[in-house]
């Protein structure tokens, strides 16, 4: 459950989604001017993130999975 993916082929990286995160689970790095899922395990696929972002570049599932956090390279 929660935020599956960003597809960062087509985020613009305006930031909205961070904004309206209230679990502050995205972050945004300023270096490649993209958000990122920072704390996974904390979202509750609230859709706050899904629905605030103007180009539909992330996607959030409702189903219950197990994940594991992928690392992000820089």
């Amino acid at each position: 459950m929660g935020i599956r993916k960003i597809d960062l082929d087509i985020c613009n990286g305006c930031g909205a989604c961070v904004e309206a995160c209230p679990l502050d689970v995205l972050r945004f790095d300023k270096a490649t001017d993209r958000p990122y899922i920072k704390y996974l395990r904390d979202c509750q696929a609230c859709l706050l993130c899904e629905i605030n972002c103007a180009v539909e570049a992330i996607y959030v599932t409702p189903d219950y999975e197990r994940r594991i956090p992928t690392p992000i390279y820089y």
